[in-house]
This record gives structure tokens, C-alpha cells and sequence, in this order.
């Protein structure tokens, strides 16, 4: 155990000390993360203790997703977003019930082998993209506006819509009683209407408490780093146990808060990231410690071919498609369907699933760990050059 704390603070120390600089190369550091995850494992140097269970993969995935849903959203530019809510709106409304679609006939194909509700909930489990993985992208101020804010908003939602689809499916597969329709609307009105309602509620409350803490110099600066970090978990942790979406919760929390902070803002936000990038850190080690390496005996080629595709053709057609009379670019729906990162929300669909016992599970994990492996190699990459790029042809 100690050994396993002494290697993830030193490398999160060596990490911090030349993150700035490597943030500006096509190196991103979930590619870092990941790639010394997978180093110090078991299967390379055996310096990391592999026996992560899948629940406390889950926590911290989720404890990520849920600090980059609030801080990027507190984040967003909601001038920009007024203008130009029409793409968002399209990529989520249009785009992720296509991609579901998409995925699932492409899943028909490749695994004939596997029941069709099988096949959905993998479907459903790779559509949503990732916001922290997306991040290099959508605080790129050089990638114009409208396609920043499209990118920040799809990324933040499309989880939360995701949970209550993802569930349908499980409910069909377990055979719950009640017809589809209503196992539907009644998933859909608790995962989003109690998301919503505690999202803005905590919100509204909790800028007023720290607006009057700081009126009466309750809140200084050694403390700053706290309440948005405490504000977003508690949004997370308030909307699931009372039966809501939690990633909702924090992306609509962190909207609103954004929107009605004014001074501080910076420094509150800025002390919130730092906390997202070492539970990021830690996500990312643990996930390249614990399962890729295993995971890499039981990759076949359907599978590889499945996690090209999805990150491919089952995203940017979809886009595309979306898109269509509101005069969008080609090159910028190509860099919008492209910036389709899987990551954190896939991987906590995966633990989720693999509790429920489905049929074929096994196929469902490794097709996940390896589309959302190669989705941090492949935008990793890409991130920094592709967005200079469009930005210059955007000009």
C-alpha cells in the first residue's frame, strides 16, 4: 500500500512540475497518465498494486466527471452559447440518438453472437464523449467560439441523458415488469428533472453563501480552493441518492454558478481545476494499472474494429447529419464529429453494467477499455494540431 502511495505522489509530483509545458505539445496528460498506468502495472514493472476494484474505479471516475462537468461549465462563455445553442441542441437531440443507432447496427454486424439488448447497451455506453478529455479542446481559445461552447455542452450533457437509456436497456434485459413506455418516461423524469432541480438549487444557495461569506470577510484566500470542489460533489452526491442524474446536476449546477458569480470568479474556478486534474491523474493511473494491460489478451480484431468505428464513422456521420440547414462548414462539422473523446462515462457504464450481470458482459468491458484507450491516444494526440489547424482555416 505504501509503496503503491509513494509511486503515484512522485510521479504526481514530477508530472506537476512540467505539466505546463508539456500541455502546449500534442502530449496531453490523460495520454501520460494512462501511458505510466500501464508502465507501473503489473504486466510492465509491477510497481502498482492492481487490485482496483470496479466500484473504486467507479468513485473516482465519477468524482472526476463530476468536478469537470461543474468547473468547465461554470467556464462557459453563456453569451456565445445563446447565440449558437441551435448546435448543441442539434448534437444532442439529433446527433446522440443517431450515434446510439449507429452503434447498434454497426454492433449487429460485428457481434451477431450477442442479444440485441446487449448490443444497444454497448451502443449507449460508448455515445457519450468525455469533458475532461475534451478539455484541451474546449479551453482552446484559438477553436472559434461557437464550436468551443457546442463541443462544451454536448460533452456535458450527453452522460446525463445517456443514464436514463443506458438503465431502459438493463430494465429490458432483466426483464422488469412494466411496459417500455413507462419504464421510460419514469427513468427520463427522475434522472433529469431531480438533476436539474438540485443542480440549480445548490447553485443558487451556495452562491449566496459564499457571496455573503465573502461581503463579511468570512472567505479568504487559503480557503478558496474548497467551495466549488465541495459544491459540485455535493450536486453529484444530492441528485443520485435522491434517484437523479448527478452529471446533470453538475453541469446545469455549473452553469448556473457561473452565471451568477462575478468577482472571484477566476480563483474560485482555478483552485476547482487543480482538483480535477489530480482525481484526473489518479482516474487515468488506475484505469492503465488495472485493466488495460489485462485486458489486452482478450482484444480480436471485432473488437478492434468496433472501437475504430465508433470513434469514427458511428460519430462524425451522426454530426453531420445533425447539422444539416444551419450552414455550418464542412471542415468545422469534421472537427466537431472528430473531438468525440471517450473516457469517464464509458467507464463507469462499463462497472455498472458488468454488476448487472448481462449477457456478454465480458465483450461489452474490453470493447469499452480498448475504444476508450485508443480515443486518448488518437485526441490526445490530435488535440493541439487539428485545433491550430481549423482555427487558421477558420480565420
Amino acid at each position: 500500500m505504501y509503496g503503491t502511495l509513494a509511486v503515484l505522489a512522485a510521479f504526481a509530483f514530477v508530472y506537476s512540475v512540467v505539466a505546463s509545458r508539456l500541455e502546449r505539445t500534442p502530449v496531453n496528460g490523460a495520454l501520460v497518465f494512462l501511458a505510466f498506468g500501464i508502465l507501473a502495472g503489473p504486466q510492465v514493472l509491477g510497481l502498482l498494486d492492481p487490485s482496483v476494484s470496479g466500484e473504486g474505479l467507479r468513485t473516482v471516475a465519477e468524482l472526476t466527471l463530476a468536478l469537470v462537468l461543474f468547473s468547465d461549465s461554470a467556464n462557459a462563455d453563456l453569451a456565445t452559447l445563446r447565440r449558437t445553442f441551435r448546435i448543441p441542441s442539434r448534437l444532442l437531440l439529433i446527433g446522440l440518438p443517431l450515434t446510439i443507432a449507429f452503434g447498434f447496427g454497426v454492433g449487429t454486424l460485428l457481434f451477431p453472437d450477442l442479444p440485441l439488448l446487449t448490443v444497444a447497451i454497448l451502443a449507449t455506453m460508448l455515445a457519450p464523449t468525455d469533458a475532461a478529455l475534451g478539455k484541451a479542446v474546449v479551453t482552446n481559445e484559438a477553436v472559434p467560439a461557437p464550436v468551443r461552447e457546442g463541443l462544451n455542452v454536448e460533452s456535458g450533457l450527453n452522460d446525463g441523458i445517456c443514464v436514463p437509456i443506458l438503465f431502459t436497456f438493463l430494465a429490458l434485459a432483466a426483464g422488469t415488469e412494466g411496459s417500455t413506455s413507462e419504464i421510460v418516461l419514469h427513468l427520463f423524469a427522475e434522472e433529469i428533472g431531480i438533476g436539474l432541480a438540485v443542480g440549480i438549487g445548490l447553485a443558487v444557495a451556495g452562491h449566496r453563501a459564499i457571496r455573503t461569506a465573502y461581503d463579511r470577510g468570512w472567505l479568504e484566500e487559503p480557503w478558496a480552493q474548497l467551495p466549488v470542489v465541495a459544491l459540485a460533489i455535493t450536486s453529484f452526491g444530492v441528485a443520485q441518492a435522491a434517484g437523479g442524474s448527478g452529471f446533470i446536476a453538475c453541469f446545469v449546477g455549473g452553469l448556473t454558478f457561473g452565471g451568477l458569480v462575478k468577482r472571484e470568479k477566476e480563483l474560485l474556478l482555478a483552485r476547482a481545476e487543480g482538483s480535477g486534474n489530480l482525481l484526473s491523474l489518479l482516474t487515468w493511473v488506475m484505469f492503465g494499472a488495472a485493466y488495460v494491460g489485462q485486458s489486452l489478451g482478450d482484444l480480436d480484431w471485432r473488437v478492434l474494429v468496433y472501437s475504430l468505428l465508433s470513434l469514427t464513422i458511428v460519430r462524425m456521420l451522426p454530426v453531420s447529419l445533425s447539422l444539416l440547414g444551419l450552414g455550418v462548414r464542412a471542415d468545422a462539422q469534421l472537427f466537431l464529429g472528430w473531438f468525440g473523446p471517450r473516457g469517464l462515462a464509458s467507464i463507469v457504464f462499463a462497472v455498472i453494467v458488468v454488476g448487472e450481470n448481462v449477457t456478454g458482459s465480458g465483450t461489452l468491458t474490453t470493447t469499452v477499455i480498448c475504444t476508450v484507450t485508443l480515443s486518448i491516444l488518437a485526441h490526445g494526440l490530435t488535440a493541439n494540431p487539428f485545433a491550430n489547424a481549423y482555427s487558421a482555416r477558420a480565420k
